[in-house]
């Protein structure tokens, strides 16, 4: 696992290289909304994609994480795929479902059943290196997001821009190693409260998921101004077994700075415990991947302090067994 976070930055850049190998059929329907459906860490990547998307895709890009899709559906959605095994049951349900409806598919996947459906039904699919954790693999499955959109003619090409998060993150990294293992040993023993702003809620839930199967923790996260209406009250309740975790970015909207610097306040007279995390990078795709990269490393030092195993996720295995019987 530590060789895996430590090569998104190559895993960005290895998925462009495949999509400049990939052909993908030319499309003639007349799209009007997205539906990224996955679950996990094959579909964490639709979760910050659709936020990242927002302010240039011309239709709304919805996100999906169960066996059937909503109604709006249809023969003008296009719905993207992904699911890293290939045989996630949720999402070749909804695969299923999609194409009953008749809406446009394309799949990211490393092989299985959904590459053998996106085959035979002449489906744009593009294929990533397998045999990984699939939360090992957002950089393939986040960047082909935006490749697919691209190619559908929704969203401007955002090559450059991610090339330039890659080298940010090779030039960054030992920097973020180095920042993040001093907050692992703050947090280790506290149960983390993630906030970020709105538009990168994707890059906190990326954070908990992480904290959850690399570290074996349990945490939270909240969205600023959201939590602003309802949470900050609840923090009358805290103490200090919660560690307050702010990610920021200098680009987050005025008025939502103010918000977070009022809420330190707020929270620090039930805690002692807070950080904050400030992105670099120049553009919203480089604060996210940043922070992602920092969060990806946080939960590595943190899985070294609790003395767990990064790779074990016999629970989740447990569950698909069960589920196998029925």
């Amino acid at each position: 696992m530590k060789n895996l976070i430590a090569s998104l930055p190559n895993h960005i850049r290895e998925a462009l290289q495949i999509a400049d190998n990939t052909t993908l059929n030319p499309y003639n329907k007349d799209i009007r909304q997205v539906l990224i459906t996955g679950l996990g860490g094959s579909g964490i990547g639709g979760s910050i994609v659709a936020e990242l998307v927002s302010d240039t895709c011309a239709v709304p890009v919805k996100v999906n994480k169960d066996y059937h899709l909503p109604a709006f559906v249809n023969e003008n959605t296009l719905v993207i795929a992904s699911s890293y095994s290939g045989n996630t049951e949720e999402t070749l349900a909804a695969m299923e479902e999609a194409i009953k409806r008749g809406a446009e598919v394309a799949l990211i996947t490393s092989g299985g059943k959904a590459l053998e459906l996106a085959k035979a039904n002449n489906y744009n699919h593009i294929v990533v290196p397998g045999g990984n954790p699939p939360r090992s693999m957002l950089g393939y499955s986040l960047t082909l997001q935006f490749v697919v959109l691209n190619h559908y003619g929704l969203i401007p090409n955002y090559r450059e821009t991610l090339e330039k998060a890659a080298d940010l993150l090779d030039a960054e990294q030992a920097d973020i190693k180095t920042q993040s293992e001093a907050l692992a040993h703050k947090m280790q023993h506290h149960i983390p409260a993630i906030y970020v702003v709105d538009g990168f809620e994707g890059v906190a839930i990326r954070l908990r998921q992480q904290l959850n199967e690399n570290s074996k923790m349990l945490c939270w996260h909240a969205v600023v101004p959201e939590m602003n209406h309802n949470e900050l009250v609840g923090w009358s309740g805290g103490d200090d077994n919660i560690y307050a975790l702010f990610m920021r970015n200098e680009l987050d909207y005025e008025r939502n700075q103010k918000r977070i610097e009022i809420n330190k306040g707020i929270i620090s007279q039930h805690t002692k415990n807070m950080s904050e995390v400030w992105s670099k990078g120049s553009s919203p795709i480089e604060n996210a991947m940043y922070l992602i990269h920092f969060g990806d490393w946080l939960s590595y030092y943190l899985s070294e302090l609790n003395q767990v195993d990064i790779m074990d996720i016999k629970a989740i295995d447990h569950l698909k067994s069960e589920l196998a019987k029925f």
